[in-house]
C-alpha cells in the first residue's frame, strides 16, 4: 500500500521536474535553440497549430534560427505568430524562410529572465508540495480505514517528505544552472 503511494509520488515529481526543464528551455539565453519556438502556435485556418507542424526549424549559426515553412503560403502566418509572441524577436522574411536573429541579452533583460526562472522554480516547488500533501492525505485515509497501521503511516509520511526534499534540491540545482546560463555572457 505505502509502496504504491510512494511510486505515485515518485512519478508525479519526476513529471514536475520534466515539465520544469521543458519550460526553462523556452527561456531565451542569448543562444539560438529550436526550443525557443517550441511553444509557439500559429493561427492556421482559425485553429492554433504548433509551429513544428508547419515548418522545419534549424540553427545555422549560434545567434540565428531559420524557420522553413513546408508551404510558402504559410510564411505570413508564421511571421505574424512570431511578432505577436512574447519572444521579442523580429522575423526577417526572404520569401522562402524566416530568419530570427537572437540579440545579445542586456543586463536588464538577464535580470528579468532570472526572475522569471526563479518564479518557474517556485511554481515547481509548489507542485512538489501539492504532491506531498496529496500523498500524505491518501496515507491518512488508508490509516483511518485501517488499511495500514499508525507506524506505517508515520513511515510513509517520512519517506514522502524525504522524496519531496530530494526533488526540491533537484529543482534548486536546475534553477541555479539556468541562472548561470542566463548570466554568462
Amino acid at each position: 500500500m505505502i509502496n504504491d503511494v510512494l511510486t505515485y509520488v515518485q512519478e508525479r515529481m519526476e513529471k514536475t521536474i520534466e515539465s520544469l526543464r521543458h519550460d526553462l528551455q523556452s527561456i531565451r539565453t542569448g543562444r539560438a535553440t529550436p526550443a525557443l519556438v517550441d511553444r509557439l502556435s500559429v493561427e492556421y485556418y482559425g485553429v492554433p497549430v504548433p509551429l513544428q507542424q508547419l515548418a522545419s526549424i534549424s540553427v545555422p549559426e549560434p545567434q540565428q534560427l531559420v524557420i522553413r515553412p513546408y508551404s510558402a503560403k504559410d510564411i505570413a502566418l508564421i511571421e505574424k505568430a512570431i511578432s505577436k509572441s512574447d519572444l521579442k524577436l523580429t522575423p526577417n522574411n526572404d520569401g522562402q524562410q524566416i530568419r530570427l536573429t537572437i540579440p545579445a541579452l542586456t543586463e536588464e533583460r538577464r535580470r528579468e529572465l532570472t526572475k522569471l526562472v526563479s518564479k518557474r522554480g517556485e511554481e515547481a516547488r509548489v507542485a512538489m508540495r501539492n504532491v506531498r500533501r496529496d500523498a500524505i492525505q491518501d496515507l491518512r485515509e488508508m490509516e483511518k480505514e485501517s488499511m495500514i497501521s499508525e507506524d506505517d503511516l508515520s513511515l510513509g509520511e517520512e519517506k514522502t517528505q524525504e522524496k519531496t526534499d530530494e526533488f526540491v534540491k533537484l529543482i534548486d540545482v536546475i534553477i541555479r544552472e539556468k541562472d548561470q546560463e542566463i548570466m554568462t555572457l
